[in-house]
């Protein structure tokens, strides 16, 4: 079975592209939601956040209090590093999981944003990257996310250039809008299958 990682910068459409890979029959390993769901049921992540932003960052329902936690990480770095440090690791214990009880697909697609950031793209066999024109995903993230310019681009910080990205990906989808994504996700898939016969 081959591991393929799907990344790209905030607002590229790598959910877009990785639902045309759904209907294609390929299962996908989405690490941001996996990472939403263990912040609120793994026993240990649940101690190590409550450690940096105190007890009362959980409800009594024990759902997270995702605004107060992304607007101080976002303005503090240091604080960013130490919540990465909890949650991209139990994030990969997860998705190492999750593969082994895939091995009957010839690929399984794990999309992260991250992936480079955090070291996992290096667990993977080959990476697709998402790319989108800065003005675009910026637009695209303020309509989904009922954010700001300013906070858009305070979150694409934390994150790699499309450069830097694509540098070290193996395929390259262009979700511009104008370029047809379909087409180019049957052409990766078909190069993925091949591979995956080597």
């Amino acid at each position: 079975m081959i591991k393929i990682g799907i990344t790209g910068g905030i607002g590229s459409g790598k959910t877009t592209v990785c639902k045309i890979f759904e209907v294609l029959g390929i299962p996908i390993y989405y690490a941001d939601d996996r990472a939403k769901e263990l912040l609120e049921s793994d026993k240990n992540v649940i101690k190590k956040v409550k450690n940096i932003f105190g007890d009362d960052v959980y409800n009594e329902q024990g759902k997270l209090d995702r605004h107060r936690v992304a607007t101080i990480v976002f303005n503090f770095p240091e604080i960013l590093a130490e919540y990465n440090a909890i949650i991209h690791p139990a994030v990969f214990q997860d998705a190492e999981k999750w593969m082994l009880r895939h091995t009957q697909h010839e690929y399984v697609i794990k999309e992260a944003a991250l992936l480079f950031e955090t070291g996992s793209y290096k667990m993977l066999d080959k990476i697709i990257c998402v790319t989108a024109p800065v003005e675009k995903r910026i637009e695209r993230v303020m309509l989904r996310d009922k954010v700001t310019e300013e906070q858009v681009r305070a979150r694409m910080q934390n994150q790699w250039s499309d450069a830097q990205k694509t540098a070290m990906s193996d395929y390259i989808i262009y979700n511009d809008g104008s370029t047809p994504l379909i087409r180019q996700v049957l052409s990766i898939h078909e190069k993925i299958l091949i591979y995956a016969k080597m």
